[in-house]
């Protein structure tokens, strides 16, 4: 059995930052101390000089685009990404083509993420307006949640029938994963907007048609059913303001029947960077004011917003630049992300254990993912070591993700991803991913 110590850290986890080391035997953290020694002489030892040790990266939202989609991106290429950005786990959305609406399709996701995942893996089920049966089969052990489009959906996974959306809260057991905006108001305000610009519509005009009133009307509506069936939700991506008083903080979040997600994106773009982002930053929901910014963060920091995602959903660079009514919505984010939340650590606008909180202990605590989130012994050892005085800036030749582009480019990150682990071994060091892949299928204690 494979041994890793990892001397020296800064280990980030439970709230606090402690020095020490962390001992590693196969996939498992053994022990953690202020000071371990070899247990063995073919023991591998990291000395990381004082650099951070954070738990693995646990994003809840992303689309890989495979099967179906593979020209965007595949299931390979987009982990890589992610473990570069120090991202060791993620929950992979279900509108692929075929969608993932099946059992069936759903294993086959599974099957490809068995050969071919760098991260940790788990696929949400998609609920659509004619498979309650087919969801009432699913295995809760397996499956992270089920994920339901109350807007902006692809094919036939728009659920827009409020009875069988009443059905689906009363019956799942499950946590229901909610993309909210209302399609009605959306396309009343497009049809405006084509009335007056044509097909090449400003991109200004992003936050307008998909605005805060089709974000509000999906959002509460959702938040009422749940309190009135008892359902547990999470609403992903949240985008306004207004939205954020519909969460509340009164209670742990192993409590909580009623959660929500913000995305990297709405906490660092604003519509005032459209107009030298434009299309690279065109995502459902929009990117809307500064105000509604603030208040996104204000939530996040008070715990009524509980968890951080990227919603990493790329397109071909053609994609993005089509005029406004053809452009796709979505830009990659999973190698970024991590970097961009610790820059803003540097800024003093969040606690370094705080971003541990939202993008590691709480989506596993949300999802009841079995000893994986924290630096804990019995835990799997996904570890990323994080040099927060390394500079380094978002260029076309070092993106991995498949698409080829980031909403980031040029920006210079402080701080920098150097090592991740994953189950013990070494995915990624110094902008390479190695050829351990030792991903392993997500378990839920349930």
């Amino acid at each position: 059995m494979k041994k890793v110590l990892i001397k020296n850290a800064k280990i980030v986890t439970d709230g606090v930052t402690k020095e020490g080391d962390v001992y590693i035997e196969g996939d498992t953290i053994v022990e953690i101390s202020d000071s371990i020694s070899a247990k063995n002489a073919d023991t591998i030892i990291i000395d990381i000089e004082g650099k951070y040790l954070l738990p693995g990266v646990i994003d809840d939202q992303v689309h890989f685009r495979e099967p179906g989609l593979t020209h965007k991106a595949t299931i390979a290429t987009e982990s890589a990404a992610a473990v570069a950005g120090g991202i060791t786990t993620f929950m992979e959305m279900p509108n692929t083509n075929p969608q993932t609406t099946t059992i069936e399709e759903w294993e086959k996701k599974m099957a490809i993420a068995a050969s071919d995942s760098h991260a940790n893996y788990s696929f949400m089920f998609g609920g659509s307006n004619d498979n309650l049966d087919e969801i009432l089969k699913v295995d809760t052990t397996r499956v992270p949640a089920l994920k339901i489009f109350l807007g902006s959906s692809t094919g036939d996974m728009l659920v827009d029938n409020k009875e069988v959306l009443r059905k689906i809260f009363s019956k799942v057991d499950l946590r229901i994963a909610l993309h909210c905006e209302d399609e009605e108001t959306i396309k009343a305000n497009l049809k405006e907007a084509i009335e007056q610009y044509g097909d090449d519509i400003p991109m200004d005009q992003h936050p307008i048609i998909r605005s805060e009133e089709a974000c509000y009307i999906s959002s509460s509506g959702a938040v009422e059913l749940a309190k009135e069936t008892g359902a547990r939700i999470h609403v992903f991506h949240l985008s306004t303001g207004k939205e954020t008083a519909l969460f509340s903080n009164d209670k742990a979040i192993v409590d909580k029947q009623i959660t929500s997600e913000v995305c990297i994106h709405h906490l660092w773009f604003c519509d005032e960077d459209y107009a030298t982002k434009g299309k690279f930053i065109k995502w459902n929901p929009a990117v809307k004011t500064a105000s509604d910014r603030e208040q996104l963060w204000k939530a996040l920091l008070d715990d009524r917003i509980d968890v951080i995602a990227t919603d990493h959903a790329p397109h071909t660079l053609e994609e993005k630049t089509n005029p406004y009514t053809s452009c796709p919505s979505g830009g990659p984010l999973v190698q970024h992300a991590l970097p961009a939340m610790l820059q803003f650590v540097h800024d003093d606008k969040i606690s370094i254990e705080k971003v541990v909180e939202k993008m590691c202990h709480n989506p596993a605590l949300l999802f009841d993912i079995e000893k994986r989130g924290y630096i804990r012994k019995g835990y799997k050892a996904d570890l990323v070591v994080v040099d927060t005085n390394n500079p380094w800036t978002v260029t076309k030749e070092n993106i991995l993700a498949k698409c080829g582009w980031s909403p980031f480019e040029g920006v210079t990150f402080k701080s920098r991803i150097m090592q991740t682990f994953v189950n013990g071994e070494l995915a990624y060091k110094n902008f390479k991913v190695t050829d351990n892949k030792n991903a392993q299928e997500l378990s839920f204690t349930r």
